[in-house]
C-alpha cells in the first residue's frame, strides 16, 4: 500500500489547477498536482481568443470597468449566475492579467496612432493615444459592451499555460503526471484526499491531504461532436458525484460554440468574429444582422449557435458529405492581420481543410457548424471554492459550478476564470489547510485502495462481452447526447435520451474486456471510465428534462419562455445510491432580493419571452432608490456597489484597479 502525504492536493494540471498550486505553495504549504498528461499538454493550451479583464487600455475599451464587466457577465448568464461570485471575478481579473504579464505572458500590446480595424464588416480607422502605447491590448468578443478580451494573437491559452506552469515549477510545486483520479477518500462528510491509478505502472495508490481541489476541466467528451480534448471526459466530476454526498450544479447548462471547423470539430476562436469576421450562408449572405440587429455576429454564444442552426433548418446551409454547414469569412480582415493575429486559425484551416482563410472571397471561407464546447455546470461550490456538503473538498475552473457563468458563458470569461478562481480559491484553500489537520485512519485508506483494486480485478475477470463492447457503448452515448441533448431540446427526445442512457449504464456495469493485462490496457481504462461518463451524461439529460423553461444555452422548444417565476434556481444533482441508474435532483433558489442586478430583458430576440417574477420589479425599485440616495450624498461607485450587494474577497484582491486616464476611480 503506497500512501503519499501533502498539505494541498490538486487534481488537474491545467491553468486552474496550476494557479491554485502556485497560491498554496506561496503560502508555505507542501503542494502536489496530479495530471493525466504532462501539464503543458493540458487542454487549457487550446484556448485561442483571449482573457477578459476590464483594463480599458484601448480606445475601444474606454469607459470599461468592473461594473460594465459585471453587467455583461450577468446578462450573458441569462441571470443564472451567482452575482457575488461575478463581483469577485471582475474585481480580481485585472490583477490576474497583470500578474501573468509579470510571469512572462507576452500579451499583444497597444501601438499609438491610427490602426485599421473591421467593425460590422466595414474597414474603420481608430486612433490609439500616445499614453496607451505599450499597454495590454484587447479585442472585441461576443456579448460585451467594450473591447476587453486581452490576447496573445490566437494562442492565448498556450502562452498563459506555459507562464503559469513555469511559475509552478519555479516555486517547486510537485507535479505527478500520468496519474488518474479513481475515488475520493471520505469519512464523516470530510474529504481527506484521493485514490489514484498510475497510468504507466497500473499501480493504485493514495494521496492524503488537508484539502483536495478538483480542477479536471470539462466533460465535453460525453458528446460526439465537441471541441474538447480527448481527456475531457468528466471523470473528475464523476468521482465527486460518486461520494454520494457532494453535488453537481446545473449540469444541463452546456455551451455550444458557433464556429468549430467542419468536419474535424476543431475550434476556430471567437476572436475571428471579434476581429471583424462574419458568418455567411449558402448564398454568401451575411444573415446574423437579420436575427440580432444590435450585436449581429457578436451576440452571446448560445444565441449565435441557435441562430445558425435555425438558419440551416430554413434550408440555408451549405450541403456537404458531413452535413450542412455555414461559412465563416475572415478574408475581409486581410492577410496581414490574419497572419499576425489569427495565425493558429490559418494553420488549422490549411492543415485540416486545405483552405487559406486569407484568400479573398469564397475561396477563403471556412466551413463551420456549432458543437459542444463548454460546461457551465460542474462541482457545486461556495464562493470560496469549497463544497457546501463535503468539508475539505474544493474545486475551480471548468470542473466547478462556482457559478460565474450561470446558463451561458461569455467568451474570454472562462480562461480568465481559470486563473482568477485559482487565485481566490487557492487563498481560501490555504486558509483551510492552515486550520485543519489530516485526521484519518490507515484502515480507511487501505479499504479505499483495496476497493478500487478489487473493482479493477473484477472487470478483468468478467467473461468477454457478447454484443456491445465498451467502445460501442461509449459511441452510442455520444450519439444520443448529440442528437437528443443538443442545442434544441424537447421533452420527448430528452426522455428518450434518459431511458436509453440508463440502459447503457446497466450494460456498462457488466461488460467484459478482451485483454486481461493490468497496465497499458486502453480497453480496461475505458471500461472503468465509461460508467462514470454515463453518470455525467444522465445528470445532463435528466436535469435538462426536468427544467421546463429556456434559459441561456438550455433551450426547450416545448418551453420557450424564460421562467423566472418557477425556475430562477440552480439544479443540484447527487448520486447517493451506487446501484441507481438515475441521480437525485434538488434545487436552490437564486435570491432576487439580494441581487445587485435583478432579472430583466437580456437584449436578444423579442421582448415578452419571460415569465416575470414580481420580486424582480420590487428589487429593481430598491436598487434604484439606494442608488439615487447614495449619489445624492456624493458617494462613488464603489460605495454604491457595496451598499447594493456586499461580497467577500481575500483582502489583497479587494484593492481598486488602476485605469488609463481615470486612475483608481
Amino acid at each position: 500500500m503506497k500512501i503519499n502525504y501533502c498539505d494541498a492536493l490538486i487534481v488537474g494540471g491545467g491553468l486552474a489547477g496550476l494557479r491554485v498550486a502556485v497560491q498554496t505553495q506561496e503560502k508555505g504549504l507542501s503542494t502536489v498536482v496530479l495530471s493525466l498528461v504532462p501539464v503543458k499538454r493540458s487542454h487549457s493550451a487550446a484556448a485561442q481568443g483571449g482573457m477578459q479583464a476590464s483594463l480599458a487600455n484601448t480606445v475601444m475599451g474606454k469607459g470599461d470597468n468592473e461594473d460594465v464587466h459585471f453587467a455583461d457577465t450577468v446578462k450573458g448568464s441569462d441571470w443564472g449566475c451567482d452575482q457575488e461570485v461575478a463581483r469577485m471575478f471582475v474585481t480580481t481579473a485585472p490583477k490576474a492579467i497583470r500578474e501573468l504579464a509579470n510571469w512572462g505572458v507576452p500579451w499583444s500590446r497597444v501601438r499609438q496612432g491610427p490602426r485599421e480595424v473591421v467593425i460590422n464588416a466595414q474597414r474603420t480607422t481608430i486612433v490609439e493615444p500616445p499614453e496607451a502605447h505599450g499597454l495590454i491590448n484587447a479585442r472585441d468578443f461576443g456579448g460585451t459592451k467594450k473591447w476587453r478580451t486581452c490576447y496573445t494573437a490566437d494562442a492565448t491559452g498556450h502562452t498563459m499555460l506555459y507562464g503559469v506552469a513555469n511559475e509552478a515549477i519555479r516555486r517547486e510545486v510537485e507535479i505527478h503526471e500520468r496519474k488518474e483520479l479513481l475515488r475520493l477518500i471520505v469519512e464523516n462528510r470530510r474529504c481527506y484526499g484521493a485514490v489514484v491509478r498510475d497510468l504507466i505502472t497500473g499501480e493504485i495508490e493514495a494521496y492524503l491531504a488537508k484539502a483536495t481541489c478538483i480542477a479536471t476541466g470539462g466533460w465535453g467528451r460525453v458528446y460526439r461532436t465537441t471541441t474538447n480534448a480527448v481527456i475531457c471526459e468528466g471523470t473528475g466530476q464523476a468521482a465527486v458525484l460518486e461520494t454520494g454526498i457532494a453535488a453537481l450544479g446545473n449540469p444541463e447548462a452546456v455551451q455550444f460554440h458557433p464556429t468549430p471547423i467542419v468536419p474535424s470539430g476543431i475550434l476556430l476562436t471567437e476572436g475571428c468574429r471579434g476581429d471583424g469576421g462574419v458568418l455567411r450562408d449558402v448564398d454568401g449572405y451575411r444573415f446574423m444582422p437579420d436575427y440580432e440587429p444590435e450585436k449581429k455576429d457578436l451576440a452571446s454564444r448560445d444565441v449565435v449557435s441557435r441562430r445558425m442552426m435555425e438558419h440551416i433548418r430554413k434550408g440555408k446551409g451549405v450541403p456537404s458529405p458531413f452535413g450542412d454547414h455555414l461559412w465563416l469569412d475572415i478574408s475581409i480582415l486581410g492577410r496581414e492581420h490574419i497572419e499576425k493575429n489569427l495565425r493558429d486559425v490559418q494553420e488549422i484551416a490549411m492543415t485540416f481543410n486545405g483552405i487559406d482563410p486569407a484568400d479573398e472571397g469564397p475561396k477563403g471561407w471556412l466551413p463551420v457548424r456549432p458543437a459542444q464546447h463548454y460546461s457551465m455546470g460542474g462541482i457545486r461550490t461556495k464562493p470560496t471554492g469549497e463544497s457546501p456538503d463535503l468539508s475539505g473538498l474544493f474545486s475551480c475552473g471548468e470542473a466547478a459550478c462556482w457559478d460565474l457563468h450561470g446558463f451561458n458563458r461569455l467568451g474570454g470569461n472562462s480562461v480568465a476564470e481559470t486563473v482568477v478562481s485559482g487565485m481566490i480559491v487557492g487563498s481560501y484553500m490555504a486558509e483551510f489547510c492552515r486550520d485543519n489537520d489530516i485526521d484519518v485512519s490507515t484502515r480507511l485508506v487501505e479499504e479505499s485502495i483495496e476497493k478500487e483494486a478489487r473493482y479493477i480485478r473484477e472487470i478483468l475477470e468478467r467473461p468477454e462481452s457478447e454484443g456491445m463492447s465498451i467502445f460501442d457503448i461509449k459511441r452510442r452515448m455520444q450519439h444520443i447526447m448529440d442528437e437528443k441533448v443538443g442545442i434544441f431540446r424537447d421533452g420527448t427526445h430528452l426522455q428518450e435520451a434518459v431511458d436509453e442512457l440508463q440502459e447503457l449504464l446497466k450494460r456498462s456495469r457488466k461488460v467484459g474486456v478482451r485483454y486481461k493485462c493490468l497496465k497499458a490496457n486502453p480497453e480496461l481504462e475505458e471500461t472503468y471510465r465509461v460508467p462514470k461518463m454515463l453518470k455525467i451524461a444522465l445528470s445532463i439529460a435528466y436535469s435538462a428534462l426536468m427544467r421546463t423553461e429556456s434559459r441561456g444555452a438550455h433551450y426547450r422548444e416545448d418551453y420557450t419562455m424564460r421562467d423566472d417565476l418557477n425556475w430562477l434556481k440552480r439544479t443540484l444533482v447527487r448520486w447517493s445510491d451506487p446501484e441507481a441508474t438515475l441521480p437525485e435532483l434538488s434545487y436552490e433558489a437564486l435570491e432576487i432580493m439580494k441581487m445587485e442586478m435583478p432579472p430583466a430583458f437580456r437584449g436578444y430576440g423579442r421582448k415578452g419571452q419571460i415569465i416575470e417574477n414580481p420580486l424582480s420589479a420590487k428589487r429593481q425599485e430598491e436598487v434604484e432608490a439606494i442608488r439615487r440616495r447614495l449619489e445624492a450624498e456624493g458617494k462613488d461607485r464603489f460605495a454604491i456597489q457595496e451598499a447594493l450587494m456586499p461580497f467577500d474577497l481575500p483582502e489583497n484582491y479587494r484593492a481598486k484597479n488602476e485605469r488609463l486616464g481615470v486612475g483608481y476611480a
